[in-house]
C-alpha cells in the first residue's frame, strides 16, 4: 500500500521533471495547476520575471458561496472558468499548462477544460 506521504514524494518527483520541459514566457505564461483534498487552485506564471500574473482558488470567498463542494470536478470547472475570464481580462490568450505532477484526469482535466472553453488556448 502506497502511503500518503509517498504519493507526495512521487507527485514531486514526477513535478520536477515536468519543469525541465515546461516554462513560461511573457507571451505564453505557464497556468500551474495544484489539487489539495479539499481544495482547486490555479495561477498562471511568468517565469522569466518570477511573478504570478493571475489567480482563482476555490478558497476565495466568492468561489466558497457560490459552490456547495469546494473538491468535486464542478469547483474544478468553476476555477477553470474564472482563471480564463481574468487571464483574458489582462490580456492573455494563449498559455503553457503545467499539470503540477498530477494524472491529467478528474479535477485537473476538468479544470484544463472549463478554461479551455472560456477562451484559453493550450
Amino acid at each position: 500500500m502506497i502511503k500518503r506521504e509517498d504519493r507526495r514524494q512521487l507527485r514531486l518527483v514526477r513535478h520536477k521533471r515536468l519543469r525541465k520541459k515546461i516554462f513560461g514566457t511573457p507571451e505564453r505564461p505557464r497556468l500551474a495547476v495544484f489539487r489539495s483534498e479539499k481544495h482547486m487552485y490555479a495561477q498562471i506564471i511568468d517565469d522569466t520575471k518570477g511573478i504570478t500574473l493571475v489567480a482563482a482558488s476555490t478558497v476565495e470567498k466568492a468561489m466558497k458561496e457560490k459552490l456547495q463542494k469546494t473538491w468535486n470536478i464542478t469547483a474544478a470547472k468553476e476555477v477553470g472558468k474564472l482563471i480564463a475570464e481574468r487571464a483574458l481580462a489582462k490580456g492573455i490568450k494563449e498559455v503553457v499548462f503545467d499539470r503540477g505532477g498530477f494524472k491529467y484526469h478528474g479535477r485537473v482535466k476538468a479544470l484544463a477544460d472549463a478554461a479551455r472553453e472560456a477562451g484559453l488556448k493550450f
